[in-house]
């Protein structure tokens, strides 16, 4: 588990965010899903690292690995 990614529930609503800013794990995924590229978010917001980035996405990709079942 990164220590990059926490959840502190005073911190935007208790949303996963990276340590030590209120950048939340959805946002740096929403803007990577509209074509914003790693490049221009670290320009955007110089506090965040390509790891911080890396480490919001294997979060989103921890976040949707599970079981799905469905009632027959």
């Amino acid at each position: 588990m990164t220590t990059r990614i926490v959840i502190d529930p005073n911190v935007c609503g208790g949303r996963p965010i990276v340590a030590g800013t209120r950048m939340r794990v959805s946002d740096v995924l929403d803007a990577l899903a509209s074509s914003v590229s790693v490049e221009e978010l670290l320009e955007d917001f110089p506090y965040l690292t390509r790891e911080d980035v890396h480490a919001c996405l294997a979060y989103g990709a921890r976040a949707v690995d599970h079981t799905v079942v469905q009632a027959a």
